[in-house]
């Protein structure tokens, strides 16, 4: 049952101040607040990058833009306080009835807590462990057992007696970022008929904000290599602007024979264009990091160069065709944003075995009577892995998997005329 006080609230902010996957696993949380509450208008607070989010979702309807301290784990921002005034003094204005505070594993709601406390919003719930005093009005304790990230935010929520049946994560792709991201790959070369006759279109994206969760540069370079020669992919490297130097040093890497079929946009997609090229594309390649989110939001089969620093089970893709790769290690859910190790964990993963994954996945996602969501495939020998086939040799070996698709516009939901 909602408490009469939650009812009677017509003005809700989120807090979600974090990366842009954490927000994507927070949508179903934010559908349950909009569900529920219907009369209310919800508002999210968000960090820039997880401000992207929030404004492809149907469920939210106003984002405010805010770059908390204690989500700066770089220590880039400048020491200044005024920032955190204006914000309390932007969120007073705003007259928020009620704030639900959502954070991962490991992280205190309390300094948002108080920022809702400074900016005299009445209601203030969130899950904690710590002692928040008067800071919060709804304190929650998740189970002690694991549960994922979209669990986490629905149990907190569930709380307040606020609920929802559809449990997918939410991201609307606008139709003029879909023709964006087709005039890109036009741009670049890519015809669709190209596709079409040779293989898939693959995305990998080998970036990552945290050193620890990255696949090494050159193993994504092998990945690439076997992509095309063992796939006939046609591969598309993705990634933020500062990201851009390490796509191409991954292209550059690339055998010469098949980096015709690389080719670099990184740096070069706003936001909805970057979702749109993974809702077109057959299959994503990635780390955990917010992309891997992102296809797991469009229903884009992916493969999740998973680095153990944090529960598989927690962070994984939500309901989505997806394999997790990784080695296990005694190390396992260190939490380290920099391996102080030799990264066994994610370099004992080969590039092969990476494609053996791929193909799996494109193979499944071929056949119409697929169910979703695809369970993680468990390890049958050392390392968390699918079962690979017995030959990692050339194409003649491992055909590439029917394409179902006439050509990517298509996929992109565009007409072939366009």
């Amino acid at each position: 049952m909602i408490p009469d006080e939650w009812q009677a609230a017509r003005r809700i902010l989120a807090v979600r101040l974090d990366n842009l996957g954490d927000v994507l696993v927070t949508t179903p949380a934010l559908r349950a607040i909009k569900e529920s509450l219907p009369e209310a208008a919800l508002t999210l607070l968000a960090s820039p990058i997880g401000a992207q989010v929030g404004r492809l979702n149907r469920d939210v309807d106003d984002v405010i833009v805010y770059r908390a301290p204690w989500m700066d784990p770089w220590h880039t921002l400048p020491r200044d306080s005024a920032r955190e005034q204006a914000t309390i003094v932007a969120l007073k204005e705003r007259a928020f009835d009620a704030a639900v505070i959502f954070t991962s594993f490991r992280q205190s709601p309390l300094p948002a807590a108080y920022l809702c406390y400074l900016a005299d919003i009445p209601l203030r719930a969130a899950a904690s462990i710590d002692g928040p005093g008067s800071l919060l009005t709804t304190r929650h304790k998740h189970p002690e057992h694991m549960m994922h990230e979209v669990e986490r935010g629905l149990d907190l929520v569930g709380a307040l007696g606020l609920g929802t049946a559809e449990q997918d994560l939410a991201l609307t792709v606008p139709d003029s970022a879909r023709a964006d991201a087709v005039a890109l790959l036009l741009g670049i070369g890519i015809p669709p008929e190209r596709v079409a006759r040779r293989g898939p279109l693959v995305v990998v994206h080998p970036g990552c904000t945290m050193p620890a969760r990255t696949y090494p540069w050159e193993m994504y370079a092998g990945v690439v290599d076997e992509l095309v020669t063992r796939l006939g992919a046609t591969v598309v490297l993705t990634g933020a602007e500062d990201e851009r130097a390490l796509a191409e040093q991954v292209r550059d890497r690339v055998a010469a024979r098949n980096r015709a079929s690389a080719h670099v946009v990184a740096g070069t997609l706003p936001f909805p264009a970057f979702c749109a090229l993974i809702d077109g594309a057959d299959l994503v390649v990635t780390n955990n990091t917010g992309p891997m989110h992102v296809a797991a939001a469009l229903k884009t089969p992916v493969v999740a160069l998973f680095a153990l620093t944090n529960p598989p089970e927690q962070w994984g893709p939500w309901r989505a065709p997806h394999r997790l790769l990784y080695q296990d290690v005694p190390c396992r859910i260190c939490y380290s944003r920099v391996c102080p190790y030799e990264h066994e964990c994610l370099r004992l993963v080969s590039p092969a075995q990476v494609v053996d994954a791929a193909h799996e996945l494109l193979a499944v996602s071929d056949q119409p009577s697929a169910s979703l969501p695809l369970p993680h495939v468990k390890a049958t020998g050392s390392a968390g892995v699918s079962p690979a086939p017995a030959s990692h040799g050339g194409a003649d070996e491992t055909p590439a998997p029917p394409v179902t698709e006439p050509n990517y516009l298509d996929a992109f939901g565009l007409k072939a005329n366009r």
